[in-house]
């Protein structure tokens, strides 16, 4: 027997989180009945679920490493027909959702799975799952900048707070520094730089976990593999894994 939100995620509907949401709406029946009880505890093998008078059910879990290019949203699709990274996975992998996001204008490593609860144990703080990112910032940063980003700022009245800072390096023109995040709010590095009234022109996400991004081709994905998903999925990983296969 396991809960009804997390056979929900873990069928690939939604993230719990959102499969919640559709309990409490009351789209969700179990044996003809409508439930909107959160922790109904139900058995995959013998209780038939919908979602909306649609039988739920369970899914292969898929997991999926992209390095996602610059101007592409994270969605499956797009209403507007703007480009999304569904576009860059196959056809059959609709039910595949991001897990997190980077914005329109960022690149990197992003991850997309139907397992609601992986989606959860990389996205909640209460995990704390480190992201590092590359930033190329215009103009020469300087250490005050990237001390107060780590003591935390207060931007559009939302408090903000960089774990690590590290300068690569730093002219005139430009500076590039790697952030360390294990929250990532909206627009978190972008913002924590404007705080110091710095622009960041180039972003990239280089490593979520112990998974980094290595050498995947940009536009390209590779699905992760058992160890590596576990060692996402543990706080005691013993090395890092590098996103590096290409498709």
């Amino acid at each position: 027997m396991v809960r009804l939100q997390k056979f929900l995620a873990e069928a690939g509907v939604a993230s719990r989180r959102a499969s919640e949401q559709l309990i409490l709406a009351g789209g969700v029946a179990v044996n003809g009945q409508v439930v909107k009880v959160l922790g109904t505890k139900v058995d995959p093998a013998r209780d038939r679920v919908t979602v909306d008078g649609t039988p739920v059910k369970t899914k292969r879990k898929l997991y999926v490493a992209l390095n996602k290019p610059r101007g592409y949203l994270c969605s499956r699709r797009d209403p507007a027909n703007r480009r999304a990274v569904g576009d860059l996975l196959p056809k059959e992998w609709a039910s595949l959702y991001p897990v997190g996001r980077l914005d329109y204008d960022s690149e990197g490593l992003l991850f997309l799975t139907n397992d609601g609860e992986f989606c959860l144990r990389l996205t909640h703080p209460r995990y704390r799952v480190r992201k590092k990112y590359l930033a190329t910032v215009e103009g020469r940063v300087g250490p005050q900048a990237l001390t107060q980003m780590m003591r935390g700022v207060v931007h559009e009245e939302e408090e903000l707070r960089a774990d690590k800072t590290r300068l690569l390096s730093t002219n005139q023109s430009q500076s590039v520094v790697e952030v360390e995040l294990t929250e990532g709010k909206y627009r978190e590095v972008r913002r924590l730089f404007e705080s110091q009234g710095l622009t960041v022109t180039q972003l990239r996400r280089t490593q979520i976990g112990r998974i980094k991004l290595g050498e995947l081709p940009l536009g390209k994905w590779r699905t992760l593999t058992g160890s590596e998903i576990r060692t996402l999925l543990s706080n005691n990983s013993p090395s890092d894994s590098v996103a590096s296969d290409r498709r």
